[in-house]
């Protein structure tokens, strides 16, 4: 003990003795042994649960980045492809546009092409049923002809009068009347 003047005794600073300093080691140490126990069995499964967690998230975020990006490159790729075949599909239009004028001129052209032949057919029928009237006319009036003259001849005239009468009317009528 320490005595101090005036006779009263100073008491120990803060109550530190030996055993006090001794117990406070030991609960020290215990509290670091309790730590590390409880950092191998509760902390690291923790930080190892975190850590697999963090590297989840991670490579979930990575995967999702990846998908992103592909996802803009189908989307860059679809988009040219769709320009594509908008300018395809344009293509085809102005390429069947092209065949269907192609194909009304020649339709045209064909059209034009057979109503000259039935107008052709046309002129060569007219002519053909032309000439049959003139040659039926012709007929007939050789007919009438012939029955006249065979009445006149029988009843006033002899052969030779009659030959006379046959050789002027086929003077008269020419080969040009023949022909027509």
């Amino acid at each position: 003990m320490i005595l101090l003047t005036g006779g009263e005794s100073m008491s120990r600073l803060f109550d530190l003795d030996w055993q006090l300093l001794a117990d406070s080691i030991l609960m020290i140490i215990a509290i670091f042994f309790l730590f590390l126990i409880l950092s191998y069995f509760l902390f690291n499964p923790a930080r190892k649960m975190l850590n697999s967690r963090r590297d989840k998230i991670r490579n979930e975020l990575n995967t999702a980045r990846e998908a992103m990006e592909n996802a803009q490159k189908l989307k860059k790729e679809y988009e040219t492809k769709l320009q594509g075949v908008e300018k395809e599909a344009e293509a085809i239009l102005s390429e069947a546009r092209r065949k269907a004028l192609v194909s009304e001129n020649q339709v045209i052209a064909q059209a034009k092409e057979e109503a000259v032949r039935i107008l052709d057919r046309a002129r060569v029928e007219a002519e053909l049923e032309k000439q049959k009237m003139s040659d039926d006319v012709k007929r007939e009036i050789i007919v009438v002809a012939s029955l006249m003259a065979g009445k006149f001849v029988s009843t006033s005239m002899d052969t030779a009068v009659q030959n006379q009468l046959i050789d002027e009317t086929i003077k008269e009528m020419g080969d040009k009347t023949w022909l027509n």
